[in-house]
């Protein structure tokens, strides 16, 4: 709250009365025109406190019409009743005069809106518009003139248009565009679009005329009417944003017109306000779109634009106003929010605008969007009323004088149990606590500052100092004197004054008794602060210092301490606080930017370091340095919105050292507009903090709320209150609780948390409480129990029970209900127990203790709401229960609705239960209950709900009063066909039952209408309808006794398997239809009966339709009687299943041999026992299947012995097996698996036996094998065979003797039975390998050195056995072929007989071409025989050869 300061003007003695007062828009400079009846009218310039400006004086001998400032510069624009209009421009002090084109009084004078322009006009309608320059002179002649004829009344100057952005344009232009260079260019106007800059001057704007007409002059000076009204315009007003007119008439006629970029109007809105007219009206526009009227009436009066909506605020009485108190003018500060109105009574009003009115909807009363503020009270009949440039400035013109009123915050202090707040600049509310007491204390002065003490109260503003001393009831000045001091505290009877360097102790008279010296480093002292018996200094170089004040003299109790060496980087000390023991001092200091910082420094004198506190720390970081306390983390985590806030006033308990408290106020421009417009004010934006500071455990929460919105500020902490200036005019909300009530207008005191309840209890319950809350929040329970012990009140212990529920310590509070005395909520409270979330256990308690609201927090917190459900329903909130249901705890909400009809239903509320009832689909039995007294209201119900249950209940209630036709049909509608039947019988309408039970099927009604034949022997139709109702046995009874063996068949194969046995029996008794019993025992599942019974009556169809439904579980000695039976009629496959089945394994097996039975596979599986089987031990199993195996062989199904025999381990007879099936793949593949080596071997014999030749996968096989199964003497007589093949089928010699060398290599490394064999056959290899080598060498250097490759041939010809190693054909060809080519046909033919006397002669071509052949015949003068030529003609019509060779297949393997 604040204060508003009177500053009269000081006036030149020649001013009488003021007429106009105008600030300046940016600078604390107020313009006051007067009227002198001696002299005529002047013009004056004060400062913020009614200090004239030197020079600023101007007198004519007229009276002043207007004042107006330049926007920016201090340079005034004033006109005159005789057409003068002066420019005064205070900088400068200096005086420039427009020149005198007016002849009579100005009516318009406006700057334009960057006051580069000014417009100035006259009563006989004559408008010039003049160039101004910086220091205010006109330059050069009136840009605009017009002469209108009329009055003119207003102006309003258009804004300019956006111009275009001059960096883009010279980009554009520079880069050659033309349209760019054009505009540039100032000569070729036409040719393009003009250039239009951003801080052009606009030109254009509106003027009125006294006919009501307005009209508009544009940038070229020329005018025109754009709309007129049927009255004076009073108020003319350019809405930029929107670019709307706003006019106002005489007789308050307001519209609104849209105006287009040429000046045209077109009216949007229309509409008159309400007040009386013929007064001078004072008419301002905020927000945009909120127009303000003071009418000279008792209200002021207010329509919203936007919302079209209107509303009216007036004076209360209960503020000090009078009755019939008129409102002459207003004012508006948009930074503040306040409306400033003033009376005709010399009073000044002030509102601040209640948050969120914006978004309120239609208020009847402005009260509810405007909040009393403050009143000030003047002199006279305020007649103009101007908020300043500086937000705290207001000028007041009440006729006689013009008064600022200057802002300053309220003055408040609270020490020894006395408050002190400023109510007026001169008043000041005064309570002392002790005594309860009120006092109201006027001063001469205008303080500054304030300080009470229970002996005395002082005030000082710098220059003075005023000691008041309690005396009785009444305040007695005790001392005054002067002094410069600017801050002052008071101890005992010594009062505590700054000077420079040093610090004065005087006495209440000012005598100089002490002082206590600092030294230039230390800097001077600017801060004081005594708690206790000390007394805290901070000096304007950020220093320390703390005294002792217990003694006579103060002594110093802590030495001088520099902040900056212990918090580097930090800025002023803004406040200081000590502790009542001198050990803590807290700290607030600034930022660069001049603001207060997040952070609260508390020094430990002791320990001598600093802990800091930062509002804006995360929660991991909520303090620097500080001992690991519990309650810092938690404030962090609960209240995450004060990050955006700073500490705003900080105080120590007075005799308390440990407890220590702040107000934290929202950071300026942290928060976003829209969020402060959501919030309430005074609630949510300033919280009050309390925290225990120890060496111990560091900083810990104590306890944390919102300021309430009926407190202003907080004033101190005194265990175990708080303290708080209230808001003028507001009471404490809430209920007021023992000692908790307000005792004053100004002060109110609020118990701390932990003494809820108390009361002023005394110094022991105060000290214990303090401890208790102490160890409670440190978390030492055994030290918090033993400091409250001792205490015997209910109401500490049931406080501290619902602190419990702020603290979830559910272990405190069963002590405190035990103390207490609460048997209901400790029993509630140890039930709970077995709610797993914690605050579900914590809502019990509070529910107990009547925290109803809590409870419901807590509920919602842990989104238990189910147990939110139960307790809206315990507290009658019927809708909040239904709604938690609806939307949470949908399991429940039938539950819910019927609770709640019960709920109605109790209360007489029959129709709303009925809703409910149906809601919770209990209607069907709770309403006809609840209606059975109202019987016609139940009929009603019940033909209005179209349900069969309630018909069906109708019906019964109907029978039960023997109304059987109503009863019969209200059965019909329900479809309760059993009843319809029941009724029909009893009324001997039996027929009807009949059609009924016919059409509908209905089994009870079908049972009942058989037991009614039966009862009259109507056997047929009883047997009908038992079985319509499949209550078959009643029918196979009446079948037996009635000698119906046909139905009796047919029901009993419908019924149940006894029913069944009962009437095989029956067949069977009677001898003749064993069929039929045979048949039912089996379908009954007596299978043995059906079988014996079978067999005794040789029904080999029977027999066999039973053994088919015969499985594993059947009777085995059963199974194989079966089996026999079919043996011995030659149905061996049937015997074959049922000995299987019954695992005579064996036996089937015997049988397939005997009887030659094919086995297929799914009887071979059937044969086979799995591993797990304990039927059969393993050596039996074995021997069984090799058994199915040898049978499987011996019919021919290789695979499955294949399978058998590999079941039973013997991998060999599988393999042999296999070998037999011819299954390539197969046997390659049980080979790889196998890894057995005889298995590698008999696979590598069996692939070489196919055709290996043609196939690499199969050649690959065969050494693999060979390989695997180590036989590397077959190994070398396989590669032994592929050399041949080389040789035989592609003469490929070079390739055979690899294969040798492979041959040789595998033979070298076998290990043979006879190393004389295994030599030879080595020795064997290596001859066959030297000659074909020899050969090799022939082919090789043939066609280098050809007579050699000859001899060597010759050579190879002479060997005895070069036969086994190479073919003759090859080496004569050879040798037939290189004679040819040297023409020595002789020889070649020489050869050529050899080859024919050693080789067929059909196999001579593959040795020798025909063509070479021919050749040679030719050569050699001899014919060919026919033979040759025969053979020769059929080896060339044959096919080529492929092109493979096995040897590389070899080679690759």
């Amino acid at each position: 709250m604040a204060v508003y300061v009177d500053h009269r003007t000081d006036a030149p003695d020649s001013v009488a009365s003021p007429s106009h007062i105008a600030w300046h828009p940016l600078h604390p400079l107020l313009a006051v025109a007067s009227i002198s009846t001696a002299a005529g009218g002047c013009v004056d310039i004060y400062l913020e406190q009614g200090e004239h400006v030197p020079d600023s004086h101007v007198e004519r001998s007229c009276h002043v019409t207007l004042l107006t400032w330049h926007p920016s510069r201090p340079i005034l624009a004033s006109g005159w009743e005789t057409g003068e209009v002066l420019i005064l421009n205070k900088q400068d002090k200096e005086q420039h005069t427009v020149p005198p084109n007016h002849s009579t009084k100005i009516t318009v004078l406006s700057w334009s809106t960057n006051g580069t322009y000014l417009a100035s006009g006259d009563g006989h309608g004559v408008l010039f518009l003049w160039k101004m320059d910086h220091q205010g002179r006109v330059q050069g002649p009136a840009l605009v003139k017009q002469e209108y004829g009329k009055c003119l009344c207003h102006c309003a100057f258009r804004p300019p248009p956006p111009g275009e952005d001059l960096v883009q344009l010279a980009k554009a232009a520079v880069s050659g565009y033309e349209k760019a260079l054009d505009m540039f260019n100032w000569k070729k106007a036409g040719t393009g679009p003009s250039l239009k800059m951003a801080v052009q001057e606009g030109l254009s704007f509106f003027i009125t005329l006294i006919d009501g007409s307005v009209h508009y002059v544009n940038e070229k000076g020329k005018t025109r009417q754009v709309l007129c009204t049927d009255n004076l315009v009073r108020k003319l007003l350019l809405l930029e944003e929107r670019d709307v007119l706003l006019v106002i008439t005489e007789n308050l006629q307001l519209s609104l017109h849209a105006v287009s970029p040429e000046g045209e109007a077109e009216e949007l809105m229309k509409v008159k306000l309400s007040g009386k007219t013929g007064h001078s009206a004072d008419i301002i526009l905020i927000d945009r779109s909120l127009v303000i009227t003071a009418l000279g009436e008792t209200v002021i009066r207010f329509w919203d634009l936007d919302r079209d909506e209107n509303y009216v605020l007036s004076l209360d009485v209960q503020f000090g106003f009078d009755g019939g108190e008129c409102i002459n003018c207003v004012s508006y500060c948009s930074a503040k929010g306040i409306l400033a109105a003033g009376t005709s009574k010399g009073r000044v009003a002030m509102w601040k605008k209640a948050a969120g009115s914006d978004l309120s909807t239609w208020a009847s009363e402005g009260k509810e969007k405007w909040k009393f503020q403050a009143s000030t009270e003047l002199e006279g009949n305020v007649t103009q009323i101007k908020w300043g440039s500086r937000k705290n400035l207001l000028a007041v013109n009440n006729i006689s004088s013009v008064v600022i009123l200057s802002e300053q915050a309220m003055l408040a202090h609270f020490h020894q149990q006395v408050a002190v707040v400023q109510v007026s600049p001169s008043l000041f509310n005064v309570t002392i606590f002790n005594t309860g007491t009120t006092h109201s204390l006027h001063i001469d002065m205008n303080a500054n500052g304030v300080f009470a003490t229970k002996d005395a109260v002082v005030f000082w503003n710098g220059k003075q100092v005023a000691v008041f001393e309690c005396s009785g009831d009444t305040f007695r000045s005790a001392g005054s004197f002067l002094c410069d001091s600017t801050v002052l505290s008071v101890h005992g009877e010594n009062l505590y004054a700054v000077e420079p360097y040093r610090i004065q102790v005087r006495t209440w008279q000012g005598t100089v008794k002490q002082l206590l010296v600092f030294s230039e480093a230390e800097g001077n002292p600017c801060l004081l602060d005594v708690c206790g018996n000390f007394l805290a200094v901070g000096t304007d170089l950020a220093h320390l210092k703390i005294f002792d004040l217990s003694r006579r003299e103060a002594k110093v109790h802590c030495n001088s301490k520099s902040l900056s060496k212990l918090l580097p980087g930090r800025g002023d000390i803004v406040s200081m606080k000590c502790n009542a023991n001198g050990s803590k001092v807290s700290i607030l200091v600034s930022r660069a930017d001049g603001n207060i910082d997040s952070k609260i420094c508390f020094y430990d004198v002791e320990m001598d370091q600093v802990t800091l506190f930062d509002f804006k720390a995360e929660q991991r970081d909520g303090r620097e340095n500080l001992s690991a306390g519990q309650g810092i983390g938690k404030f962090v985590v609960e209240y995450p919105e004060l990050h955006s806030h700073i500490p705003a006033c900080h105080f120590w308990d007075q005799s308390e050292p440990r407890l220590f408290v702040c107000e934290a106020i929202p950071e300026s421009g942290f928060q976003p507009p829209d969020q402060k417009k959501n919030q309430t004010e005074g609630t949510m934006d300033v919280w009050i903090i309390s925290f225990f500071s120890t060496e111990e455990h560091g900083l810990l929460l104590q306890d944390s709320f919102p300021l309430p919105s009926s407190y202003q500020v907080l004033l101190g902490i005194e265990v175990p209150h708080y303290y708080f200036a209230k808001k003028l005019g507001e009471a404490e909300k809430g209920a007021s609780e023992s000692g908790s009530g307000t005792v004053s207008q100004m002060v109110a005191r609020r118990p701390m948390r932990d003494f809820i309840g108390l009361g002023d209890c005394d110094k022991t319950t105060q000290d214990a409480m303090l401890n208790f809350s102490y160890y409670l929040t440190a978390g030492d329970m055994d030290e918090a129990f033993k400091s409250i012990k001792l205490i015997k009140s209910e109401a500490v212990w049931d406080n501290m029970a619902r602190m419990c529920v702020k603290t979830q310590r559910l272990d405190v509070a069963k002590i405190c209900l035990g103390h207490m005395g609460h048997a209901r909520g400790a029993k509630a409270l140890r039930e709970a127990e077995q709610e797993p979330e914690q605050k579900a256990r914590v809502a019990v308690l509070a529910i107990q203790l009547g925290m109803l609201e809590d409870a419901e927090r807590l509920y919602k917190a842990c989104k238990r709401y189910d147990l939110l459900n139960k307790f809206y329903q315990a507290s009658n909130q019927w809708q909040k229960a239904i709604e938690t249901a609806e939307a949470h705890d949908r399991v429940h909400l039938r539950t819910t609705h019927y609770n709640y009809a019960k709920y109605l239903e109790a209360t007489g509320q029959q129709s709303l239960a009925l809703t409910h009832y149906e809601k919770s689909d209990t209607h069907r039995f709770e309403v006809p209950r609840m209606l059975s007294e109202d019987l016609q209201a139940l009929e009603n119900y019940i033909n209005k709900m179209n349900d069969k249950s309630l018909w069906k209940w109708w019906a019964q209630y109907l029978e039960s009063q023997s109304d059987m036709e109503s009863a019969l049909k209200y059965y019909a509608l329900a479809q309760d066909y059993f009843s319809l039947v029941r009724v029909h019988c009893f009324q001997g309408n039996i027929q009807k039952a009949a059609e009924i039970a016919n059409e509908t099927g209905n089994g009870a009604a079908s049972y009942h209408l058989a037991r009614q034949y039966e009862s009259q022997e109507d056997i047929k139709q009883a047997v009908h309808f038992y079985s319509r109702a499949q209550v078959f046995n009643n029918a196979i009874r009446l079948c037996k006794a009635n000698n119906l063996d046909d139905q009796l068949m047919n029901l009993a194969l419908l019924s149940s398997p006894e029913d069944m046995i009962e009437a095989a029996c029956y067949y069977e008794e009677k001898g003749d239809q064993m069929d039929r019993a045979v048949m039912l025992y089996h379908k009954a599942g007596h299978f043995s009966k059906a079988l014996e019974l079978a067999f005794t009556t040789q029904q080999f169809g029977a027999l066999q339709l039973i053994a088919e439904d015969l499985d594993e579980k059947s009777d085995p000695a059963l199974l194989a009687r079966c089996s026999g039976f079919f043996i011995e009629h030659a149905q061996y496959e049937k015997a074959m299943e049922l000995l299987l089945t019954a695992k005579k394994y064996h036996e089937a097996l015997q049988l397939c041999l005997e009887q030659n039975l094919t086995i297929t596979e799914e009887m071979a599986e059937k044969m086979t026992v799995s591993k797990e089987s304990q039927d059969l031990s393993e050596e039996s199993r074995r021997e069984l299947l090799e058994q199915i195996a040898d049978c499987c062989m011996r019919q021919g199904n290789y695979h499955m012995a294949t399978k058998k025999y590999t079941q039973a381990g013997n991998k060999l007879k599988a393999m042999r097996a296999l070998l037999k099936s011819g299954d390539t793949e197969k046997i390659i593949f049980f080979a790889g698996v196998s890894r057995q080596r005889e298995i590698y071997i008999m696979a590598a014999n069996y692939l070489q036996s196919l055709d290996w030749r043609k196939d690499a996968k199969i050649i690959a096989n065969i050494i693999s094998f060979y390989t695997k199964g180590g036989a590397l003497d077959l190994l070398a007589g396989f590669y032994d065979a592929c050399a041949q093949v080389e040789i035989d089928e592609y003469q490929n010699y070079e390739k055979a003797h690899r294969a040798l060398t492979e041959a040789y290599k595998c033979l070298s490394k076998a290990k043979a039975r006879s190393p004389v064999e295994q030599e030879s056959k080595l020795g064997h290899l290596r001859n066959r390998m030297s000659l074909m080598k020899q050969f090799i060498h022939a082919q090789r250097v043939y066609s280098e050195d050809a007579e050699e490759a000859v001899r060597q041939c010759q050579l190879l010809l002479a060997e005895q056995d070069f036969d086994d190693a190479i073919r003759h054909g090859d080496v004569l060809g050879f040798l037939v072929q290189h004679y040819t080519q040297v023409e020595e046909f002789h020889t070649a033919y020489h050869y050529l007989e050899e080859m024919q006397k050693r080789i067929p002669a059909a196999n001579l071509s593959y040795y020798v071409s025909p063509q070479t052949m021919e050749a040679v015949h030719q050569g050699a003068g001899v014919p060919m025989s026919q033979a040759l030529a025969s053979a020769h003609t059929a080896h060339g019509s044959t096919d080529d050869r492929e092109e493979e060779e096995v040897a590389d297949e070899v080679e690759d393997s």
